[in-house]
């Protein structure tokens, strides 16, 4: 089963930056589109970003376009989904987490796969 491993969550003030990672040990992440989601306490989920399989097509929330990138490393060895995340506000703090296999933003139970989810804190 894919299992997948978030990382690069933290502590940080506002207008600063953070890179998540989204891994899949011992699997072909490179075969899947990927999301990523995030949740704040109180809040519903809420997909952040998206990008198919092979990096091509990639998508972003309105609240987040313009200041987080979505990229991939599908060579060997990396099989990587990456989020750079600039700028952030305290509005972006949440759990983030990525999910495999699914299409889009607005379905995630669409999505068969999912992480853990790393916190993202925003905050002077």
């Amino acid at each position: 089963q894919l299992q997948l491993v978030e990382s690069g969550g933290g502590l940080v003030q506002p207008g600063g930056s953070l890179r998540l990672s989204c891994a899949a040990p011992g699997f072909a992440l490179k075969s899947f589109n990927v999301g990523w989601f995030r949740q704040a306490p109180g809040k519903e989920r809420e997909g952040v970003s998206y990008i198919n399989s092979n990096g091509k097509m990639t998508d972003y929330a309105d609240s987040v376009k313009g200041r987080f990138t979505i990229s991939r490393d599908n060579t060997l060895g990396k099989n990587t989904v990456y989020l750079q995340m600039n700028n952030l506000e305290p509005e972006d703090t949440a759990v983030y987490s990525c999910a495999a296999g699914g299409w889009g933003l607005s379905a995630p139970g669409q999505y068969p796969y999912w992480g853990r989810g790393t916190q993202v804190t925003v905050s002077s």
